[in-house]
């Protein structure tokens, strides 16, 4: 099976890192498999931005679960468009939500969630979940698998 990779322009190529989120391209390419309810994830371990406040590095684990529809994120954009958050001054919640609403905007999915596991900051761990509503009848959703952040 082959799937038409035609329209896009990072994969493959040198792609320049993005000055900002909104500057970023996120691309999207066809579902070779539309007809099966399937569930994607993108763990992202090191994900990064700066508060807007005192301009420090906030870090965080992303994970993003999708059931795609016609579509489905093309990863090296998706890495880009990530990346572009690491100048970019935003609160944890605007970044985690921002994220999950730009993929909804470019793939238009059956149903996605995103957690946000952000690493303390002024001894407060901030964790923040964004989903489009009711998981699908009959998709597998598996546990993020990133634990609660304990103290020592």
């Amino acid at each position: 099976m082959s799937t038409d990779v035609s329209g896009l322009t990072l994969l493959g190529g040198h792609g320049p890192a993005p000055e900002t989120p909104d500057a970023a391209l996120l691309e999207r390419a066809p579902n070779p498999h539309p007809e099966t309810l399937y569930l994607a994830r993108f763990a992202v371990p090191e994900f990064t931005s700066i508060c807007p406040v005192t301009g420090q590095p906030d870090f965080a684990h992303l994970v993003i679960d999708y059931a795609p529809r016609d579509w489905i994120v093309e990863s090296k954009s998706l890495k880009l468009y990530l990346g572009a958050f690491r100048q970019h001054g935003a609160f944890h919640e605007d970044c985690t939500v921002a994220i999950g609403k730009k993929i909804v905007a470019v793939i238009s999915p059956l149903w996605l969630r995103i957690g946000g596991y952000w690493y303390p900051r002024g001894g407060i761990p901030i964790d923040v979940f964004y989903q489009t509503g009711p998981a699908p009848e009959g998709l597998w959703l598996p546990d993020q698998g990133v634990p609660a952040y304990r103290g020592r």
